[in-house]
């Protein structure tokens, strides 16, 4: 008889990565935990996704030497969010560090911290701000836990507390929510004039409200998803030509993805790579993003807004 494998411990430097639970997919789309140790000071650069980044520091904290938008200050945070951006921000490395980043949906922002994402566009935000004494209690409750096992299944108990209490998606337009989601199923390779069409809008007012709740215009938004959709591809374990990743997601041409990188990430697609370890790239899941867009019979999340609507 096989003895039953414990589960990993959270001392073991690496990742673990999983899902949420079912009810929370909409709000959450991954679950990773981490453990780093001490090392050379280094700098990390966080590239645009269209998620925002939900971070807890279980021990050690995050530095932010610059976020996204200039305008905002930077700061060490125990516990963050930070919004969609279109630009890098930079994170210190080098002290050691265990934790749970969390890709957060842009409706998921307003489900379980109550704030529209478009609110955290571009900054780190601490988590008091957002949950209060809430936030503290939550970073205690899952630093207690031994395993990443029982780590995940009590981070999946605490929010769906938070998104019981919470409103869900009330206050989002529909149009909002049907526009994004048409960006997400072609990744990002509607035309807005397009998707302005289709949602019954001129660009300019789908351009406020969409950013208003999102926290990115249209058309940066769907660069952005694009752009994620090629660094879920560059990372998985296959690691393809960045020639076949550009025509894969839609570029033009190689050098129109290398560009992205330099805009978007602030360094060439080789140097981002470099500050993954193989055996990190070994173990990614890619997510939806690193999938070709499934452009016929898809089902959508928000119902074809009413034309009749006045915008």
């Amino acid at each position: 008889m096989v003895a039953p494998t414990e589960p990993p411990a959270r001392g073991r430097t690496g990742m673990h990565r999983t899902g949420p639970a079912p009810g929370l997919r909409p709000h959450v789309a991954s679950y990773t935990g981490y453990r780093l140790e001490a090392a050379p000071p280094s700098t990390h650069q966080g590239v645009p996704s269209g998620h925002l980044t939900f971070l807890l520091c279980l021990d050690g904290a995050v530095e932010v030497l610059a976020n996204a938008d200039p305008r905002r200050a930077p700061g060490t945070f125990v516990a963050f969010v930070s919004g969609l951006h279109d630009a890098p921000a930079v994170v210190a490395l080098g002290e050691p560090q265990t934790g749970l980043q969390l890709r957060l949906t842009w409706r998921g922002a307003r489900a379980l911290l109550g704030t529209p994402a478009g609110e955290l566009a571009g900054d780190t935000v601490d988590l008091a701000a957002l949950l209060g004494r809430r936030a503290e209690r939550l970073v205690d409750t899952l630093a207690g836990e031994p395993t990443w096992a029982g780590t995940f299944a009590r981070l999946d108990a605490e929010l769906g507390a938070l998104a019981a209490r919470g409103t869900g998606d009330r206050g989002v337009p529909p149009e909002v929510g049907y526009a994004w989601d048409r960006l997400e199923q072609t990744g990002g390779a509607l035309r807005i004039a397009d998707l302005a069409r289709e949602v019954g809008w001129s660009r300019r007012h789908l351009a406020t409200r969409f950013r208003r709740e999102v926290g990115l215009a249209p058309k940066a938004a769907a660069r952005v998803i694009r752009f994620e959709r090629a660094c879920g591809l560059l990372r998985g374990p296959w690691r393809p030509p960045l020639a076949s990743v550009a025509a894969d997601c839609g570029y033009v041409d190689q050098a129109h993805l290398s560009r992205d990188f330099k805009d978007l990430a602030g360094l060439t697609a080789t140097a981002w790579l470099a500050e993954f370890p193989a055996d990190d790239r070994a173990h990614f899941h890619p997510d939806s993003h690193a999938r070709r867009p499934r452009l016929a019979g898809v089902t959508r999340r928000s119902p074809v807004p009413d034309r009749r609507r006045p915008a």
